[in-house]
């Protein structure tokens, strides 16, 4: 922070965000289009499955291949997972370049007053083609907007932190398809367990009540071991699965509230410690 803007080129959040460089529709801060992700998800998952079918079998192959339709749906949730979190965290990269620039005129001697206001908005918008897409210029923003009918600094902090509020529920708002999936994965691990088992039980019944020898049941029972395989292995896949995006996420969360606090410290030391209230407008406000 605190770098001269001009020896920077300014930021364009339409040209630089990776969902509409794709041609996606994308919302301000760090929320990801689920369709975005999703479409590249079931490319990804598609392109998997037909590499998988192309190399020889073995166990890891067969725990995909082999093991019912509960394991295709986990993949699929958990690539779609990924590419949400890696979309975030470009979103946030963007993000955190605002945070690289000057809102107020580089001058040490700059006051922020209701008369030097639209100083502040023109600097921003050299800054950023479309600052109101930034988190921290969109917060000075619409702080600036409302300066004029503000009548003390404590107003334009409160302002702020009523912003940055907001911001905090868009932020735990944009990780709810991800907690979604983190509850289906397992439960689909679940679902094929339970599935595993009935077939396993279903073959077990199937075999005593056709088999009469002893040789006849030994020679049978891979098809009993068979519906465990399934039991265990889809449990397995999803358990691990939802643990690494567990960890992957809670990385990303904790990286995204730091990056809100940054934004309110820039603000403050921009914006708050800036300000002075002119004589005339203290009058006015009595």
């Amino acid at each position: 922070m605190g770098s001269e803007t001009s020896s920077k080129p300014p930021l364009s959040f339409f040209e630089m965000d990776i969902e509409r460089r794709c041609g996606f529709s994308s919302s301000s801060g760090t929320y990801a289009n689920p369709w975005f992700s999703g479409l590249i998800a079931f490319v990804l998952t598609v392109a998997f499955y037909g590499i998988l079918i192309l190399l020889p079998s073995s166990y890891y192959t067969q725990i995909f291949l082999e093991r019912g339709p509960t394991q295709h749906a986990a993949v699929f949730f958990g690539l779609w997972c990924m590419i949400i979190l890696l979309v975030k965290q470009n979103k946030l990269r963007l993000q955190r370049r605002a945070l690289d620039y000057d809102a107020i005129p580089s001058t040490h001697h700059f006051i922020l007053s209701s008369q030097t206001a639209d100083q502040v908005v023109a600097k921003i918008h050299l800054n950023a083609a479309d600052p109101e897409r930034f988190i921290a210029y969109n917060r000075i923003l619409i702080a600036i907007s409302n300066l004029k009918n503000l009548g003390r600094v404590s107003d334009v902090d409160d302002m702020l932190r009523s912003i940055a509020e907001r911001d905090e529920s868009a932020h735990e708002t944009s990780f709810g398809l991800l907690n979604g999936f983190l509850w289906a994965i397992p439960v689909l691990g679940f679902i094929g367990t339970v599935l595993g088992l009935g077939l396993s039980i279903a073959s077990f019944s199937s075999l005593l009540s056709s088999q009469s020898d002893m040789s006849g049941i030994v020679a049978s029972l891979k098809e009993v071991t068979g519906g465990l395989s399934t039991a265990f292995d889809t449990t397995l896949l999803a358990l691990v699965i939802a643990l690494f995006l567990q960890l992957w996420m809670t990385i990303q969360k904790s990286n995204e509230e730091r990056f809100l606090d940054d934004c309110s410290d820039y603000c403050m030391k921009q914006i708050v410690s800036r300000i002075k209230i002119l004589p005339y407008e203290q009058a006015r406000e009595v």
